[in-house]
């Protein structure tokens, strides 16, 4: 399929209660769209009870490549499954869009345009953080940074290609439905999971670093713990599922929470144990003095903060995950008979 044949583009936009961003992204999406291409827009929701709903339908009054479809599972996994059976019968390339995020002009066309020069099957883009409160700036920074992502290539990377994994922003929809959709079970990481049965079944996925996206991260503690937690938790889902899919930086994450652990319980017989805890403190030390230093902002001092919730969280919802959360091995010649199509359910 080159970007001439793909007639048919689905714009799938999960939300909940979104009423306060939701015009900003309708707006820049629809903003220099591929003259070739009929574009559908669905506004996916979740039940919201902000508004959304009522502003949805009228901004669809308006314009009628606009759907509203209600999604009563509430979650975004099943909210772009269910506009794919319900309104990708003849679409040739699915878009996942984000509420809370801010979309370059062209985005839709600057998609279709690096699945036909690359031959991806889907195309994944790196998100640029930033913030309006001092907490929720330090977040954003140091989730630019190595200390905040671990060098994943889609937070923040610079360099484009072929890779295992990043942000979804759109899929060949035969690729899409080959692999079975989303898999509504999980609330979180259903998309680095989603990726590795695209890989399994042979597709390419492409990170586009020329395609940025803005993101606002949580803007409270108890926010960033919670949301760090269920990435955790999710991704311990996924490594069982698809043995072979961890990666180092994530693997280090848990194993730094239970040595320092350890260590702390030690420390009444061995103080030396306390080296460990001691100089990851001082790491995070270093990276708040360095981030406000760069930033020229006292904000800066709860980068290393920020980054010790997000490392302890992650952790500790990964090992939550691997004892109270029971997964198997994923099987593909089982799941080729359960694949995604309209009208259907998925279960991979």
């Amino acid at each position: 399929m080159t970007i001439e044949s793909a007639r048919t583009v689905l714009v799938v936009i999960p939300t909940l209660n979104e009423v306060r961003t939701l015009p900003d992204v309708v707006r820049s999406l629809c903003q220099d769209l591929p003259a070739h291409a009929r574009v559908t827009l669905v506004v996916a929701d979740g039940g919201s009870t902000d508004g959304t709903v009522e502003l949805t339908r009228r901004m669809s009054e308006a314009d009628p490549a606009l759907h509203l479809l209600a999604n009563p599972r509430r979650i975004q996994s099943a909210a772009v499954n269910l506009a794919a059976q319900v309104f990708g019968r003849e679409a040739d390339v699915l878009v996942r869009c984000d509420a809370h995020a801010h979309y370059p002009v062209g985005f839709v066309r600057q998609l279709l345009e690096t699945l036909d020069r690359t031959q991806a099957d889907a195309v994944v883009v790196p998100m640029d953080s930033s913030g309006a409160t001092c907490f929720q700036r330090a977040v954003a920074w140091v989730s630019n940074t190595w200390a905040g992502t671990g060098g994943s290539a889609h937070r923040g990377g610079r360099r484009s290609g072929f890779v295992d994994h990043g942000h979804h922003a759109a899929f060949r929809m035969s690729s899409f439905l080959r692999a079975g959709g989303y898999d509504e079970s999980y609330t979180h990481n259903e998309d680095a999971e989603l990726d590795c049965r695209q890989r399994k079944f042979g597709s390419k996925v492409y990170l586009d670093a020329e395609i940025r996206l803005g993101y606002h991260p949580r803007n409270t503690v108890r926010g960033l713990a919670r949301q760090y937690f269920s990435y955790g938790k999710g991704r311990s889902r996924t490594v069982r599922r698809h043995p072979g899919s961890m990666r180092a930086r994530q693997l280090a994450l848990p194993a730094n929470l239970v040595i320092s652990a350890l260590a702390v319980a030690l420390a009444p017989m061995y103080p030396l144990a306390l080296a460990w805890p001691i100089a990851y403190g001082a790491a995070l030390g270093f990276t708040s003095v360095s981030i406000a230093w760069q930033q020229r902002s006292v904000c800066g001092l709860l980068s290393g903060f920020a980054a010790g919730t997000m490392h302890v969280c992650w952790a500790a919802g990964f090992l939550s995950g691997l004892v109270f959360v029971r997964e198997s091995a994923w099987q593909p010649e089982l799941a080729s008979v359960r694949a995604l199509s309209p009208g259907g359910r998925v279960t991979p």
